[in-house]
């Protein structure tokens, strides 16, 4: 956790907001979020997998500045009951927050903000730079090994452990056909050279096994 808090003190200061005891207790709350014992797949874990990437290619960015603080707080609401993209407005809604609080300019408080409502939907415009990198990071998990995927899967699916599985299955087969129509998963050509196929691979095979027979949550 003290390696994350750096990196959260020093998205910050890149920001434009003031090197303070405030930074910190404020990466310590929303590590907090994503420790909640509710999530099984939105945790640290992924936070980190999202960072890592994020700064192996923070070059492909505009502001990678942003993009990591658009990381850390993009799923920093999680509620699985709710509907829609109200997490992502949510989380939005946190993100203006803390940061204006912290000092960090409105104009990049706004990005960061904009960064994270795209996360809803993964759809990114053609010449956004931080858009593409986040959403890339945010859906790398698609492209792992079948193994690693399917972990992905069943911490989804305990994620959603209150609904039932008929309601389960039709409403992520939904997700999973949204995600396939996009045009592309991956805007970024380092990134979409590597994981496009992979991904598409792994969401097709989800999407047969929801319609076979049911399995309980893990």
């Amino acid at each position: 956790m003290a390696d994350l808090l750096d990196r959260w003190r020093a998205a910050v200061r890149d920001a434009g907001a003031r090197p303070d005891e405030r930074s910190t207790q404020a990466g310590k709350e929303l590590l907090a979020r994503w420790r909640e014992p509710h999530r099984h797949y939105h945790t640290v874990t992924h936070l980190s997998v999202v960072l890592d990437v994020v700064d192996r290619h923070a070059a492909l960015a505009d502001r990678p500045d942003l993009v990591r603080l658009a990381a850390w707080c993009h799923d920093a609401v999680y509620d699985p009951r709710a509907p829609g993209d109200t997490n992502e407005r949510d989380s939005a809604a946190l993100a203006g927050n803390l940061l204006t609080g912290l000092g960090v300019p409105a104009p990049a408080v706004a990005e960061v903000c904009r960064l994270v409502l795209l996360t809803a939907g993964h759809a990114v415009g053609p010449r956004d730079r931080n858009g593409a990198l986040l959403c890339d990071a945010d859906l790398a998990v698609l492209a792992g090994p079948p193994a690693a995927y399917d972990r992905y899967a069943a911490a989804i699916r305990r994620e959603y452990a209150h609904v039932p599985e008929s309601a389960f299955r039709t409403g992520r087969a939904t997700v999973l056909t949204g995600l396939l129509a996009l045009p592309a998963l991956f805007r970024l050509p380092p990134l979409a050279d590597r994981w496009e196929q992979p991904a598409r691979g792994n969401l097709r095979r989800e999407l047969a096994a929801l319609s076979g027979p049911p399995t309980d949550p893990v």
